[in-house]
């Protein structure tokens, strides 16, 4: 059995589920006769510490929307295009090295429970996971770091010996503050993000193995870029 454990985020690290949120609201932006800040939204990125996007449609208009028509619209379409997606590179890899060295590894989102749990349970992932931790079990969100705590006492690891894989400058914020290593792994969306305070940046999980994470919880990481 290794001596470390491993907490993966979910939206934009297995899939890149953050594009398909971003595009199916700035579609209903567009149909409204305005548009989506590509900037704002990143901020939103990680988190659930933001405002509502029908609030900040509605800001825009200057009037209310119908929401009981456009939001659960919003949210099917969002649910449809994940379900397009592909496991982002290596992260089938990966897993499937960390089952093999004997590595428990689970999930943090700030995403609910229901959104989740469909994702992974119909690529066949749930089974594999020793914890999932999702936004509506905390108070606050990444970059919190209640979710990280959670997962780690769930998992009963020390959280210097659990490395946290996060494609948000939030969710690094969050891994940090819980006490564990911190690899960042943007996204599509994130990739021009400030991950200096992330203990390793790569640019997919195609650059991470057990020993690579092993040696970072050993001190030995080799930093930024790698």
């Amino acid at each position: 059995m290794s001596g470390f454990s491993v907490v993966l985020d979910f939206d934009g690290l297995f899939l890149d589920t953050e594009w398909c949120e971003y595009r199916t609201v700035a579609d209903v932006f567009t149909a409204h006769g305005t548009e989506l800040s590509l900037d704002l939204w990143l901020t939103f990125i990680g988190t659930t510490d933001h405002p509502h996007w029908a609030d900040v449609l509605e800001g825009q208009l200057g009037h209310a929307i119908d929401r009981p028509e456009w939001v659960p619209a919003r949210r099917l379409a969002a649910v449809e295009c994940a379900r397009e997606l592909e496991l982002l590179p290596g992260v089938g890899l990966l897993l499937d090295q960390l089952d093999e060295a004997g590595v428990r590894y689970g999930v943090a989102s700030s995403s609910p429970a229901d959104w989740v749990e469909l994702h992974l349970g119909e690529r066949g992932l749930l089974d594999r996971l020793a914890t999932v931790v999702t936004g509506d079990e905390v108070h606050l969100t990444k970059p919190d770091p209640a979710l990280y705590r959670i997962a780690c006492e769930r998992m009963e690891v020390d959280p210097a010996t659990a490395v946290a894989l996060e494609d948000s400058v939030h969710g690094v914020t969050a891994a940090k503050a819980a006490g564990m290593w911190a690899v960042a792994v943007p996204s599509y969306l994130t990739q021009a993000m400030d991950f200096s305070h992330a203990d390793l940046q790569v640019s997919s999980c195609m650059e991470l193995d057990v020993p690579r994470l092993a040696a970072l919880v050993g001190g030995h990481g080799t930093g930024l870029g790698g």
